[in-house]
């Protein structure tokens, strides 16, 4: 599923699909502001997105050997919801696919 399939499925609720396509640019909007200044967005029903701080880490260059440093960094984690995960799946999932 693509942002296009998620203004598909919303453009089945309000009048247009432009509209849709609003409500959903405005929810991906606001998600993104709440994690840059470093909130939790939690979506009930579905998970919880937040903010991990990642370490300072050493590691090799795999060409020379050389050691380097790998600066601090922000990562997005996702931590689906206990009804996400007891759900079973609709369709059986299959190895490979490509979506």
């Amino acid at each position: 599923m693509n942002k296009a399939h998620l203004i598909e499925a919303v453009s089945k609720v309000v009048s247009t699909k432009q509209e849709a396509s609003q409500a959903v640019d405005q929810v991906f909007s606001t998600m993104r502001q709440a994690l840059r200044q470093g909130d939790k967005v939690v979506v009930s029903g579905f998970g919880s997105f937040h903010l991990k701080l990642r370490k300072p880490k050493k590691a090799r260059n795999p060409r020379t050997g050389e050691p380097v440093l790998i600066p601090p960094r922000r990562a997005i984690k996702f931590k689906p919801s206990k009804d996400l995960l007891l759900s079973p799946p609709l369709t059986p999932i299959l190895k490979n696919e490509s979506h």
